[in-house]
């Protein structure tokens, strides 16, 4: 079997096919799909590429050892990002680094507020208030929003109720709306500050 004919199959299929054969060739090809996207989401939490490249290394091999455990009826890239988060977040606790960089891309994930207050969030005050918030509260804004896990699956991948998923979405929006307002409260400070140092 070709390259081309592998890229005609589903990933559940590859990995169906995988267990069956143990043939490495459908493993690589699924190693192919997601290597940059699983290295792109270990940088947004680091923010080094060699650590992010360590990261994504360990992730597929855990991978590996747990392909086992894939469940079928599952969408595998909601399984493997849930492998991938949960790994991003125990290697930042052990270092017991909790603030990290901003990441580089929007996040609509104030849904449920009025639009004309979501349209005023601009991207710069929410890269600063996301480099104060935990890894635990990244993911879950990054699965919910990013990655369009459903509460249920983000419930599973932390081991909680439905219920208290919800309840972590909600305070860490709220969270993240408070440090967005001190943020540009202080910007606002800073400019009058220069305006007046002009005027002198």
């Amino acid at each position: 079997m070709n390259v081309n004919e592998l890229s005609e199959y589903k990933d559940e299929e590859l990995v169906k096919i995988y267990l069956k054969t143990q043939r490495n060739i459908y493993f690589e090809e699924i190693y192919e799909r997601y290597s940059d996207k699983v290295f792109r989401k270990c940088f947004s939490f680091v923010k080094d590429q060699a650590k992010a490249e360590d990261l994504a290394h360990d992730i597929f091999l855990k991978v590996i050892t747990k392909i086992g455990t894939f469940k079928e009826d599952a969408k595998f890239s909601t399984w493997l990002y849930s492998i991938t988060y949960n790994y991003c977040m125990d290697s930042l606790r052990k270092k017991q680094k909790m603030k990290e960089d901003p990441l580089d891309y929007p996040m609509e994930f104030m849904e449920d507020e009025p639009e004309d207050e979501l349209l005023s969030m601009k991207q710069e005050g929410l890269q600063k208030s996301l480099e104060q918030i935990s890894p635990v509260e990244k993911a879950i804004l990054l699965m919910k929003y990013q990655d369009n896990f459903s509460i249920k699956e983000i419930a599973e991948t932390f081991e909680i109720s439905e219920s208290a998923t919800k309840m972590r979405l909600l305070r860490t929006k709220e969270k993240m709306k408070k440090l967005y307002l001190e943020h540009i409260a202080m910007i606002t400070l800073i400019l009058l500050k220069i305006l007046l140092i002009l005027r002198k």
